[in-house]
């Protein structure tokens, strides 16, 4: 039942970001309890791979003044601010919150 309520606020927050457009959203929040497996992670765009559709990797934040650290091999995300129809524009080294909807990973990074 848990599962479904998160599921179900997850695709109300999509519908949410799709529906505002171009508009830039500065924060977002992740939240977790304790013995949960992490909603959110931070990544590094590697490269475009196809559309939308990028190579990521998984990075660890550090004390501030330090670089995030990549800790894991690339996967494959969509970002869900660009067209599914068009290349996708967004600039590798670009750092965005990636979260997992259905079978896919996703971001949400106006270019």
């Amino acid at each position: 039942m848990n599962n479904k309520a998160n599921n179900l606020e997850n695709q109300q927050k999509l519908s949410r970001l799709l529906r505002a457009g171009s508009k830039r959203n500065e924060a977002i929040s992740v939240v977790k309890s304790p013995g949960a497996r992490a909603a959110g992670w931070a990544v590094k765009v590697k490269s475009n791979t196809s559309h939308n559709f990028y190579n990521v990797a998984i990075v660890e934040i550090g004390d501030a003044g330090s670089l995030p650290v990549e800790i894991s091999g690339q996967l494959q995300a969509v970002n869900l601010a660009e067209s599914f129809l068009q290349t996708g524009q967004l600039v590798a080294g670009t750092y965005v919150a990636m979260t997992r909807a259905g079978n896919k990973y996703v971001f949400y990074a106006p270019v």
